[in-house]
């Protein structure tokens, strides 16, 4: 059985300890060395990062996220066992675990590190595709002879090296194919490295539930649900066209997942498909003023990522939820992509004076979609609005004086309200 000292990095036959260092953490398996796709996930990352750089907490349950009116961004394990999750209503978090310590997240200081962690894994391939700041997918496929080692080995180095240089851990999930290796890393967290090999992919499967599957949320499980489906067992039952008919798309998908097929490949630099930033009020907000503050200051940020990645949008989005979580969204197609705030804010304010009708709001979004290359964007004007040049150009200048001397050098008076 081929085995791997994940400490030493040590190959050999299957054993309870490892022969070279003695160490207890072995990973075995009888396609150890010739799996080749790997998904890595940090550990709790937004936690594990305050929990490093602040060591009084170490040993607390921590909770990344806003205020009593926030959501949950992550927990530590610790704030885990107590049932705390991501995405949960903060005022539940903290009833669930009321010693918990709630610390803002510093997404600046996170996507310094993730981009510290990608560096790290372009050193084993260059076929790395990101889902978010902490978790991406790694193809490894022929990199064995450059680094004289196979796939698991590297993997287990890369592990090493975000715990030494870094001072955080993450888990491996190896497999045959991208949708495999996503589950395998959950397998065993934290600090896991775990592997689903071909020949036991229909047996691993099989009594699983469908809410494995990655971007099957609860209006989708609920459908399988009432269609008879809650395992992988239950969808293998089905024929392939009777899927797709009542489940279009998805029920393609469904099928070959249900056989443990996926053949997507792992794509380095993968497009942005949409930006988009929100904020959760510690209080629900009706003021028409203070929501116009909070609307400029989400369309400056969505446009200084617009700019950022020389993207434009052709699509505006604005969402507002109300206090008991009923989400309102509303889309604007513009006459051609924009990357202004300007011009972001302006579309999403008509939306939010059509959509907000006085009501209180607990949170509200802007987003801009149908993304395209920035030299596509703000060519044509306006011919009912002769001020959108000068506009234009008046925000061109600001953030030219922003990049030289900082973001808060120049301030639009709406956002200070």
């Amino acid at each position: 059985m081929p085995s791997l000292c994940r400490d030493c990095l040590h190959p050999f036959e299957r054993a309870r300890r490892c022969p070279a260092c003695g160490g207890p953490r072995i990973v075995a398996h009888p396609e150890l060395w010739d799996l080749s796709i790997a998904h890595m996930d940090c550990d709790a990352f937004y936690a594990s990062v305050e929990k490093r750089d602040n060591p009084e907490i170490a040993d607390k349950p921590v909770i990344i996220g806003g205020g009593r009116r926030g959501v949950v961004s992550t927990a530590c394990y610790i704030a885990r066992i107590r049932g705390v999750r991501s995405a949960m209503p903060m005022f539940q978090a903290l009833r669930l675990c009321p010693e918990a310590v709630v610390i803002r997240p510093r997404m600046e200081v996170y996507a310094d590190i993730s981009r510290t962690i990608r560096a790290m894994m372009r050193d084993l391939t260059p076929s790395v595709e990101p889902l978010s700041l902490d978790e991406a997918f790694l193809d490894l496929t022929g990199t064995a002879r450059l680094h004289g080692a196979p796939p698991a080995v590297m993997l287990a180095r890369l592990i090493g090296r975000m715990r030494d240089e870094l001072g955080l851990s993450g888990s491996i999930g190896l497999s045959h194919n991208k949708f495999l290796a996503k589950i395998a890393s959950d397998l065993d967290k934290p600090q896991g490295f775990s592997v689903i090999g071909r020949a036991e992919t229909a047996d691993f499967l099989r009594d699983k539930p469908v809410s494995l599957i990655w971007g099957v949320g609860q209006a989708t499980r609920t459908a399988l649900h009432e269609a008879g489906i809650r395992s992988f067992a239950d969808l293998l039952r089905w024929e392939r066209t009777d899927l797709v008919a009542r489940f279009g798309a998805m029920g393609e998908r469904l099928w070959h997942l249900a056989r443990g097929q996926d053949r997507r490949r792992v794509t380095a630099n993968a497009p942005v498909k949409s930006i988009s930033n929100e904020t959760t009020f510690g209080e629900d907000i009706a003021d028409p003023d203070l929501l116009d503050g909070h609307l400029w200051r989400l369309s400056e940020k969505v446009a200084d990522r617009a700019k950022a990645r020389a993207l434009a949008g052709r699509v505006v989005t604005l969402k507002l939820k109300h206090s008991d979580h009923r989400t309102v969204t509303r889309r604007q197609a513009l006459r051609e992509p924009t990357q202004l705030a300007d011009t972001l804010y302006r579309a999403a304010r008509a939306l939010m004076d059509q959509a907000a009708d006085g009501a209180a709001w607990r949170l509200l979004g802007v987003g801009l979609s149908e993304l395209v290359a920035a030299a596509e964007a703000d060519r044509a004007g306006d011919l009912l609005d002769p001020d959108a040049p000068r506009r234009a150009g008046a925000e061109r200048a600001t953030d030219a004086i922003r990049a030289r001397f900082g973001p808060d050098a120049i301030v639009k008076g709406r956002a200070l309200r």
